[in-house]
Formats: structure tokens, sequence, C-alpha cells
């Protein structure tokens, strides 16, 4: 990606905190003990909530409730053995950053070997992971507990107030001037891995484009071999260090295609996340066809005919003024990729008969 966010603390992250006490302190202890809210004594905000939801007549939260009694009732049957492999894969699947980094031992389990392990405990938490975020959350009792979604986009725009989407850098991300918000993305796809589905440092606001378009459920920590594989972690402290660099085929702007375009990403400190990125989000296609497009890659040249023109300067001296704009300003009207392409427009003698 472009550029990491910075993590915000909220108050939704007491709903993977009550979770983390659920899977804990209520179903891998199960064994020997009758399903009663009063297991949840110890945790009083969440002992509320089951209380709360408990004498309601919610959809959601019915769900959320029964299934905690279910998977209960499941724990119950394990072995000491098996209970332990579970604290094991819940571990791995909420250590984002580190699965991102591909860590030695931090093995994640999916859904899909889940079902091998139980396939009765699967089909529970899948129902209970995949509605999470997208209806238990907004139920009256939970939300009292944990706040809304509303509330914390907000907060997240204002710290994070850069206003373009980090996946792509294309795209603009609504910030605290607009009314509605962007969707949020499962890092590691929901569908996919249980226990982290609420889990806010595997959610982040991503662009419509790379959310619906692009990533889908796309795999950041395997490819399409199965093959593991390092991808960029959306919280890292430090930035990814990218460099983008485009050569041309021939200097016929109206006539190029993407395959007369080489795009090259490199990266001295993450070069197994940038290809992860652009697989990912299929940066290559959308960058090239950025360049190809009228109202971007050749208008980008054909502003540095007219306004060398309008300012009598040469052209090059105007595309000097122009990529030194870029690098002041990368995320600024696609500065980031304009300015490699201007480069290597230069580099193909685009602009050179009108130096002459």
């Amino acid at each position: 990606m472009l550029f990491t966010y910075q993590y915000v603390p909220h108050q939704l992250d007491k709903m993977q905190e009550f979770l983390d006490f659920i899977f804990y302190k209520v179903w891998c202890v199960a064994q020997g003990k009758s399903y009663d809210l009063e297991l949840f004594e110890a945790n009083p905000e969440l002992y509320e909530m089951m209380k709360a939801l408990h004498y309601s007549d919610t959809e959601y939260g019915d769900l959320f409730a029964t299934t905690i009694e279910r998977v209960f009732e499941i724990f119950k049957s394990l072995t000491p053995h098996q209970i332990k492999h579970l604290k094991k894969w819940y571990l791995a699947n909420n250590e984002i950053e580190k699965l991102c980094r591909k860590e030695k031992d931090l093995d994640p389990i999916t859904y899909k070997e889940l079902d091998l392990f139980n396939p009765d405990l699967k089909q529970e938490l899948k129902k209970l992971f995949g509605n999470l975020y997208t209806h238990i959350i907004s139920v009256a009792a939970i939300k009292d507990k944990v706040g809304q979604i509303e509330d914390h986009y907000q907060q997240f725009v204002t710290l994070n107030a850069m206003g373009k989407c980090p996946f792509c850098g294309i795209a603009d991300i609504k910030g605290i001037h607009h009314s509605k918000r962007e969707a949020y993305d499962h890092y590691l796809p929901k569908g996919t891995y249980p226990f982290n589905s609420i889990n806010f440092k595997n959610l982040a606001p991503m662009c419509h484009t790379c959310n619906s378009s692009y990533k889908l459920v796309a795999d950041p920590l395997f490819d399409k071999q199965n093959n593991r594989r390092k991808a960029f972690y959306i919280y890292a402290n430090q930035q990814p260090d990218l460099k983008i660099k485009l050569t041309l085929k021939h200097n016929c702007i109206d006539q190029l295609s993407s395959d007369d375009i080489e795009l090259i990403i490199e990266s001295d400190t993450c070069g197994e996340e940038v290809q992860t990125w652009m697989d990912v989000f299929g940066i290559e296609e959308r960058y090239k066809a950025k360049c190809l497009s009228d109202s971007d890659g050749k208008y980008w040249t054909t502003q540095i005919q007219d306004e060398c023109q309008n300012y009598e300067m040469e052209p090059l001296a105007f595309l000097s003024i122009k990529i030194r704009e870029a690098e002041s300003y990368p995320f600024s009207d696609t500065n980031f990729l304009r300015k490699p392409f201007l480069e290597a427009c230069k580099q193909a003698g685009v602009f050179g008969t009108m130096d002459n």
C-alpha cells in the first residue's frame, strides 16, 4: 500500500475484549459446567449486556446469545488437547500484524480447516463471527456498551485525514465533511478466517473500487496457489518506501496501450509485501489504465505542451516544475503516478521535438 493508517483506539474495541473473555473464560473452561449468565459475572459490563440480551427480543441479539450458548455446549465435549489447539488458533488469527509479517510458528486457521476439526463448531462460529460486524454490533444492548461504527469513523478520518485510499492512491476517502462514510474492509476476509471479524486491527476504511471491484475476498496471506506470503499491515508504524518507475516503448502518446507501458514498483524493505499488494488490488492494471486515460496520463502531457506555450517556457523547463510539484504533494492529483509517467515520457522523447 502507498501509506499506512494510524490506529484509532475506540470504545468499539470492547467488543473484541468481550469476545476474548467469552472464548477464554467461558468456552475454554466449559467442561463440567452448566451454561448460565453467572458465567459472565467476572466481566461486569459483559454481564450486564448478556442479561439485557437475555430479556430482549431482537433477531441478532438472540442470535448472539444463543450461539454463544451452543458453542459452550460444543466446547464441553472437546478434549483438553483440542481446546489447546483452539486457543492457539484464536490467538494466531488475532495477531494481524504478525500474520502479515509471516512470523514463524504463527499459522492462521481458516473455516475450511476448522470444518475438518469440528464441523458443528465451524458452523456455529461462522454464524456468530459472520454477523458480528454487519448486524450484531448494531443491536441496541450491544451498541450501548461498545459504541457505534459511525462515531469510530469520524474519529478515524479526523486522525487519518489524508483523504485518499491508501490501498490505491487513486480514489478519495470520505472525511469529516461528508454525511456518508466508506465501508470498512476486513483485511483478512471474515468469510475465510474465524475469530477476528470485529477486531479493528483487521478493519479499515477502503474505497469502493478497492473493496468491491478488486480485493473482494482475496486473501493477503496466501496467493492463488496457496503459498504463504507477506503482506502490508494496514496499521504499521513504518511507512512503505515505494519506488515507482515507468518505461514507455514508444513516444506516441495517443497510440499507447497497456502493453507499451512497463511498470516497476520496488522497495528496499518490503519487496514481498509490494508484490502481494499489487496482486490483491490489481495495481498494475489500474495504474496503467490511469496513465492511458484521456483525463489523466494524456492530459498530463497535453498540459505540459499547452502551459509551456502560455508561459513562454521551454517544455522541459515546465516539465521540471510539474515534477517538483508532484514530489511535494504526492497524493494530490495522483502525483505519485504522474511523476514517474512524466519522467517516462521525457525519457521516451515525448517532449523532445518541442525542445528543438
